[in-house]
């Protein structure tokens, strides 16, 4: 929230509501005339939002993806007058812990893992119809898996005898297709990750959104990433830094400007959690903050 730079008479989108933490901080900081439109594709975050926030009539909420976010911002008719826009990437805390949502390994649940439980397939069904190479290829592309194909096979092989429908069900089958260990790290871990990401096309949802913030943001709007995998960091970091650049010249003539000027300013270095955060909330420790100004 720091790094949104926040005005008193400031417009701001929170691209994941969640339970609010981020939110509740940014209209602390508004004054009367500011204005925070939320965003969240879990029918549970918005059913929050509305009943904390019913009184607040700087606040509104609206149930979607990333990818909406230009055209919340042209409903809200705020589209190019946006003075920051937060996104904060991933599975939330709450749909981590609660089993009937299917995100964890560690609680029996149904294996569902969609962000959007009314929207989209299941984990379980796409389990139970995608080849044996597509899974690898997931696994391997969004978990960095490096056993992918053993995994894949095995799992292949066990709904050949019964559905795959839980969360523990997965994660035993996965620890067994592993032949080794990480220290203090599940042996599921990558898996239900990529699973995840590829269920609710997170870094598909990210790229669209990232290049809507470049029309919604106002002049010195700020755009403030929190991911938490190195997939979605590299995307920020990348997309940061192209839409930082100037245009290359054209080596015939490089006193002409061949290009379009850069429409962000990179604002600081990534800033990662500190041993008092991560002592408070351990699963902090991969998150990776990077911040980009729009230039006037």
């Amino acid at each position: 929230v720091d790094a949104l730079a926040v005005q008193p008479e400031g417009i701001y989108m929170d691209g994941t509501f969640g339970r609010g933490g981020h939110s509740r901080a940014i209209l602390a900081r508004l004054g009367t005339g500011g204005r925070l439109i939320a965003i969240d594709r879990d029918p549970d975050a918005v059913q929050v939002a509305r009943a904390a926030f019913a009184d607040e009539p700087r606040f509104e909420v609206h149930r979607g993806t990333f990818s909406m976010l230009e055209r919340i911002a042209r409903e809200a008719n705020v589209s190019g007058q946006v003075n920051g826009v937060l996104l904060d990437v991933g599975v939330s805390s709450t749909q981590l812990d609660d089993p009937r949502r299917g995100f964890s390994f560690l609680q029996d649940g149904p294996l569902d893992m969609r962000m959007d439980p009314d929207s989209g397939e299941a984990a379980s069904d796409w389990l139970a119809r995608a080849p044996e190479r597509d899974i690898a290829e997931v696994i391997f592309r969004y978990g960095e898996e490096r056993f992918s194909r053993r995994i894949a096979r095995a799992l292949v092989a066990a709904r050949a005898l019964a559905p795959i429908t839980s969360t523990l069900r997965l994660a035993e089958l996965v620890s067994a297709a592993i032949p080794t260990r990480e220290r203090n790290k599940h042996p599921a871990t990558r898996t239900f990750q990529a699973i995840r990401i590829h269920i609710n096309r997170e870094l598909e949802e990210l790229r669209a959104c990232l290049e809507q913030c470049l029309r919604v943001l106002a002049p010195r709007g700020r755009l403030a990433v929190i991911s938490f995998h190195s997939l979605e960091d590299r995307m920020v970091k990348r997309f940061m830094r192209d839409h930082a650049r100037a245009a290359a010249p054209d080596p015939a003539a490089p006193w002409q400007v061949t290009g379009p000027a850069p429409l962000l300013h990179v604002v600081g270095k990534p800033k990662r959690p500190d041993a008092d955060e991560l002592q408070a909330n351990p699963r902090a420790r991969s998150a990776v903050l990077r911040v980009a100004e729009r230039r006037a």
